[in-house]
């Protein structure tokens, strides 16, 4: 048996929580809260409102007939383009979280079809053993491939395998898992229609790799997450020179929340867009891995 610790020494764990529970939302804040990691940023900007204000009040002594008022508009207008750009951020990260999702969720009902149909047509005990083994050892080898962890030769106990740790890993497991399946039908253990029905199964486990590493190793254009960054920065920092003639010292809390607000679409969004992380809004693979290994194991 494979030591089920291996499935589950998961760096993270997603956030378990319940949506109708809004108290809960507003005054908590887990370590991966947006506020907590602004703090810095927060207390910064205050200061400067609050430096800007103090300027434009009391050194300056500006008039409400000043030029400088006008800025404002500025604001209404470019705040209409950042919007656009932050709700378009915000939906490309999560579609990148959900087709990572959805990979992993066709890896699992993959892997129980496979175990499903093999169970019917083995009846060789160590051809079954084989395959309780391997199918979710490819699970769990992909988790770790797309965590960048190395993989345990505990992992394959009781398997004719040995990783190559220079070579591409879910390939291997797949390579051998097909070789498996091969040598079945040449021996005559399951017929060519019981072969050509698992063929899709089988197919679909380097499918769901190939959709998990383009999701990895193809992050959102630098230039493009460079530019929202700064944009929200100068339109941030430009806010108090207009806003301290209608607000006074108001200006602060005010420059500070909506700074909070904006900063913190482009954290979600930095979060999400890779779901194969260890932050808490990642997928949890490993964990998705042991469910595959607890299925396939009742299975065969």
């Amino acid at each position: 048996m494979l030591n089920s610790c291996l499935f589950l020494n998961a760096s993270h764990t997603m956030i378990q929580y319940n949506p109708k529970d809004w108290i809960i939302f507003i005054f908590r804040f887990h370590e991966s809260d947006t506020f907590r990691r602004l703090i810095p940023m927060m207390i910064f900007i205050g200061l400067y409102a609050g430096g800007i204000a103090y300027l434009e009040i009391e050194y300056w002594k500006l008039a409400d007939s000043s030029h400088v008022k006008n800025l404002s508009l500025i604001h209404t207008t470019v705040g209409f383009v950042l919007s656009l750009l932050l709700a378009y951020r915000t939906n490309t990260a999560y579609d990148r979280w959900w087709e990572g999702r959805k990979a992993w969720g066709g890896l699992v009902n993959n892997s129980r079809n496979l175990a499903l149909k093999l169970s019917a047509y083995l009846t060789d005990d160590n051809d079954r053993a084989f395959f309780r083994k391997i199918i979710p050892a490819y699970a769990a080898v992909l988790s770790k491939h797309l965590l960048n962890e190395d993989v345990s030769k505990m992992l394959f106990e009781g398997l004719d395998l040995e990783i190559d740790h220079h070579k591409h890993h879910p390939n291997q497991v797949a390579k051998r898992l097909f070789q498996k399946a091969n040598a079945l039908y040449t021996t005559g253990k399951i017929s060519g229609d019981q072969f050509f029905i698992i063929n899709e199964e089988l197919k679909s486990f380097t499918d769901v790799c190939g959709v998990c590493e383009r999701i990895k190793n193809t992050p959102i254009p630098y230039s493009y997450s460079a530019f929202i960054k700064k944009f929200i920065f100068f339109y941030v920092i430009t806010l108090p020179f207009g806003f301290v003639f209608s607000l006074g010292y108001y200006v602060i809390p005010v420059v500070v929340f909506i700074f909070y607000v904006l900063a913190s679409l482009e954290l979600i969004a930095e979060e999400i867009e890779d779901p194969f992380g260890t932050d808490t809004n990642d997928l949890p693979t490993p964990k998705m891995a042991a469910n595959i290994k607890k299925h396939v194991e009742e299975l065969l």
